[in-house]
């Protein structure tokens, strides 16, 4: 399903989505369901939680251009941001932002960006870095690199973020730029509500993405003392929070999802605090068995090790399967 927006035709992803909804109609459990893929993995679901201690208050969703113009032009003339599309699985069309040549005002609010101000932008999936200007940068987002006035473009992905409106999936999500994205980030791998393992991403090559290959992993088993307040936080306090918030506390949690966290600096001096920077659950990949997606191999040149580990992952997918359809059953006979 993660997938299913890019080099499909017109339509595959509802056609999919129609495909589910009419199993769950007859009974029959899906993981993850369409709807709680559309609440919880759209990248709107980073405003929904924008009040939790999870979230950035100043999270904003853009549906139409206009939108986009206006909340744009605002957000960027106070402080770097981070725009990013609802599709695509490797960092393509998330853009971080500078503003370039000129001051950020003193509060947000204080002014609004012209169309022939310039930006820097640097494209999560490489780390390229691109020059424009707000109105070229507007232009590619909503139509293009193509299109009249767009401006000549590096990047090798075509905008048009807000294709198809917000009913399928066009949207785009203004956040601010945390500095220390540099530290990479932490992804908490749940198995339904079971923390399964974090794994730690790092950039590499003087980057800031720690997305599409860019970073070195390093993985830690829940209950490590180096992320204990979070995973503490995350499994026990903010997955019944977001839950809520989300709209989706009467549906079972994905067999395979992410929260996928970026540092900043806590309130108390010399401290640390995690913010949301995406749910993950259409395309969620097991990392152990990454050496042999795609090409030619197979499991069989998976390392012993490895192997090892990415069975416990799927193992424990399997029990929590079980479990989902034993709460089901049960709450057939309670009915």
């Amino acid at each position: 399903p993660g997938q299913l927006s890019q080099g499909t035709t017109p339509g595959t992803q509802a056609r999919f989505d129609d495909l589910m909804n009419a199993l769950l109609a007859k009974g029959k459990l899906v993981w993850s369901s369409p709807g709680v893929q559309q609440q919880m993995g759209a990248k709107d679901a980073l405003v929904k939680i924008k009040d939790m201690s999870c979230g950035l208050v100043d999270t904003f969703a853009y549906y139409e251009k206009a939108e986009l113009e206006e909340g744009f032009k605002k957000t960027m003339a106070f402080q770097p941001r981070v725009i990013k599309q609802n599709r695509g699985s490797a960092g393509e069309g998330i853009w971080l932002c500078w503003l370039e040549g000129k001051d950020y005002c003193a509060n947000f609010g204080d002014a609004t960006l012209e169309d022939d101000d310039k930006i820097k932008l640097m494209e999560m999936n490489d780390n390229h870095v691109e020059f424009h200007t707000v109105k070229e940068f507007i232009i590619f987002c909503t139509d293009g690199p193509t299109a009249e006035g767009a401006g000549t473009w590096a990047s090798s992905f075509p905008g048009k973020y807000l294709e198809g409106g917000k009913a399928q999936g066009g949207q785009l999500v203004d956040q601010r730029l945390l500095p220390r994205i540099s530290e990479g980030e932490v992804r908490m791998l749940m198995v339904g509500d079971v923390l399964q393992m974090i794994v730690h991403k790092k950039p590499e090559g003087g980057g800031l993405s720690a997305v599409g290959g860019n970073s070195a992993y390093t993985y830690y088993k829940p209950g490590c003392v180096e992320y204990a307040d979070l995973e503490n936080k995350f499994v026990n306090e903010d997955i019944p929070q977001l839950m809520k918030v989300l709209n989706i506390e009467n549906d079972p949690l994905p067999l395979l999802w992410t929260g996928d966290f970026i540092p900043r600096d806590g309130d108390e001096p010399g401290t640390t605090a995690y913010v949301v920077g995406e749910f993950n659950c259409s395309c969620v990949g097991i990392s152990k068995f990454q050496a042999v997606c795609g090409g030619e191999k197979t499991l069989a040149d998976v390392p012993d090790e490895d192997y090892y580990e990415a069975c416990l992952l799927t193992d424990l997918m399997g029990l929590k399967a079980v479990q989902y359809l034993d709460a089901r059953d049960l709450g057939r006979k309670l009915n």
